[in-house]
């Protein structure tokens, strides 16, 4: 983890955070019961660069600045638990680590499971008062699991072929 960012860092993390507000908020398909974004990519890219701790501290900015500019629904602090948890994750399998088929499977699995199968229909539960065995929260969100964790696991292992990010890690290591 860096402990201290510095303007170029800042301003690196703030373009993503710009992308991430804009692919959920804007571009992204949702449901009151589900949500279908690439916002992964930009999560993805802020955890090669930062690590854990700030890519978790970055995607909570993400959610604040897109819940205060654009919200689609209610603000519960869950969800902005679930984007740091989500931060971390990433951070955690792809900062300073090359990108492969393993870990790129392992973080997708992780996130589904964890966040998308496990917290989300919890605080959904919580929020709209639905029980959590309603296939209201359950239909869509295990079909999109079937259907997105083969999509996201091939654009996340394409993102660590086609981007240079050994050297983008270099190159913010050394300023």
């Amino acid at each position: 983890m860096k402990k201290k960012l510095d303007a170029r860092s800042i301003t690196t993390m703030a373009l993503l955070i710009a992308m991430m507000v804009t692919l959920s908020r804007v571009l992204g398909i949702e449901t009151q019961f589900l949500k279908v974004s690439f916002t992964f990519v930009p999560e993805i890219i802020m955890g090669m660069l930062f690590g854990p701790f700030w890519t978790g501290i970055g995607m909570v900015v993400a959610d604040f600045v897109g819940m205060a500019l654009l919200p689609k629904a209610p603000y519960f602090i869950g969800f902005t638990l679930n984007a740091f948890i989500t931060g971390t994750i990433y951070g955690f399998f792809f900062y300073k680590k090359e990108i492969t088929w393993k870990n790129s499977i392992q973080s997708v699995l992780l996130i589904t499971i964890l966040i998308n199968l496990i917290l989300t229909p919890l605080w959904l539960s919580i929020m709209y008062n639905v029980p959590l065995d309603s296939w209201i929260i359950w239909a869509p969100r295990l079909i999109k699991a079937v259907v997105w964790v083969p999509v996201q696991s091939i654009i996340t292992y394409f993102l660590g072929t086609v981007l240079p990010y050994k050297r983008w890690v270099t190159h913010f290591n050394t300023h």
